[in-house]
């Protein structure tokens, strides 16, 4: 059996093998009975709202969408031609020409220019966003955060490229084997290890004060089957103004976390109803599912990767010979960045399906449709979500539902209870 026809044989098994876990753990219908749910961007938000809204987003995606494109244009052209390699070998000379420091250096070269590249537009996007009143950050502490975010990517990618360049050097003929299981290792680790690790990197963690609103809470959680020892609020007001909770984590490092801004705006039903949706990422084990398929896709991509990078044409475009050699290090991050572009859809799709189930927890925990409209609203109208998003991008963006979509899921569960179905509400 040739090496490529066993890599396309392991890409075909782990390849169906990712699907059906997808097909399985997806709830693809959440709300049993009836028709699906209509949403109705005009039955709760007014024209002001949505005209603030269509206004801030017409602002806004310009300059994330170049930004996208630039990306990839400057990706491309580093990884198909000799100039990537060219600027991985000049940097790997500062480690003195060994190749596990010229991948470390070179990963951060590239990781630097590709970030500076889009800075003027990540520049633009913030003044959109301080211009509506989203963002509290001062230039300072904007800067910050970028530097965190590129370190963070340069370690996160020198540790998985060196990983993988060693199984390349060792095992020429059938690194995607070893590459995929250490890969699907590598997602593992990091979902466990990333609220102890990356959260406080950009956010400070404290418990929510002893009161009325956290003993609900914990009661809240012991009535769903959730041991939960702590309610951790983040300081995201130092960032931003928008209200948001999530839960993250495996294990011993599972927690719920809420925003101060959620605390210190919202109502107390308002946070025990986003606090309940948290709560069923919790009990339909989200996080230990979204692992699994994680795993699975990056195992699933080595034997592809290996299809590709082993192909000579696209070799001699980035001026290499063999993968081995550190400077197909740019062709290398292109060809993932455009395959992660092109899972896009398909994560997003899965993300949607798995908060709709949250969504629908939330509302057979608390029983109060009523205030699940409102607080969708108060959310939407806050963060300034996008009401009607355009489809393409809603189909490869999107990881929530619309605030629309949300509130007409509500309605529907309420008709379905039969209990009081919430009405339109006064703007």
């Amino acid at each position: 059996m040739s090496q490529r026809f066993a890599a396309l044989i392991g890409l075909v098994v782990l390849g169906a093998a990712l699907l059906a876990v997808i097909a399985l753990s997806t709830p693809w219908r959440v709300l049993s009975g009836g028709p699906a749910p209509t949403p109705d961007v005009m039955q709760d938000f007014s024209a002001e709202q949505i005209k603030r809204e269509v206004a801030y987003h017409d602002a806004l995606r310009p300059p994330a969408l170049v930004a996208l494109a630039v990306g990839l244009v400057v990706s491309g052209v580093l990884g198909l031609t000799s100039l990537g390699g060219r600027i991985v070998a000049a940097a790997g000379r500062l480690g003195g020409g060994r190749w596990p420091l010229t991948i470390v250096f070179g990963v951060v070269a590239l990781t630097v220019l590709l970030r500076l590249v889009r800075l003027p537009l990540a520049l633009r996007a913030e003044s959109v966003r301080r211009r509506y009143g989203l963002s509290t950050q001062d230039w300072g502490s904007w800067s910050l955060d970028v530097a965190k975010s590129v370190g963070l990517s340069a370690a996160v990618l020198s540790v998985a490229l060196v990983t993988l360049y060693f199984v390349v050097r060792r095992s020429p003929g059938h690194w995607w084997a070893w590459a995929g299981i250490a890969g699907a290792a590598l997602v593992v680790v990091a979902s466990f290890g990333y609220p102890l690790v990356v959260e406080p990197l950009f956010n400070t963690f404290s418990s929510l004060p002893p009161g009325e609103l956290r003993s609900s809470l914990i009661a809240l959680a012991e009535r769903d089957g959730v041991a939960v020892d702590d309610v951790l609020v983040a300081d995201a007001s130092r960032r931003t103004t928008a209200l948001n909770a999530y839960v993250s984590g495996l294990g011993a490092t599972r927690r719920i976390v809420v925003y101060d801004t959620l605390v210190e705006r919202a109502t107390p039903d308002e946070v025990r109803l986003v606090v309940a949706h948290e709560l069923g990422h919790v009990v339909d084990n989200d996080v230990r599912d979204g692992t699994l398929v994680g795993a699975l896709g990056v195992a699933a991509a080595m034997p592809l990767l290996y299809l590709l990078l082993t192909w000579a044409p696209i070799l001699r475009r980035s001026g290499v010979t063999s993968l081995a050699d550190p400077r197909s290090l740019a062709l290398v991050m292109f060809v993932v960045s455009v395959l992660t572009l092109m899972t896009g859809p398909v994560q997003s799709l899965v993300s949607r399906r798995v908060e709709a189930r949250a969504d629908v927890h939330s509302l057979d925990l608390t029983r109060d449709p009523g205030t699940f409209v409102s607080t969708e609203r108060h959310l939407a109208t806050t963060n300034l979500s996008d009401l009607e998003p355009n489809r393409l991008l809603y189909w490869f963006f999107a990881t929530h539902p619309s605030a629309p979509e949300r509130i007409a899921l509500a309605r529907a569960w309420a008709r379905r209870e039969d209990v009081a179905v919430p009405v339109t509400l006064e703007p």
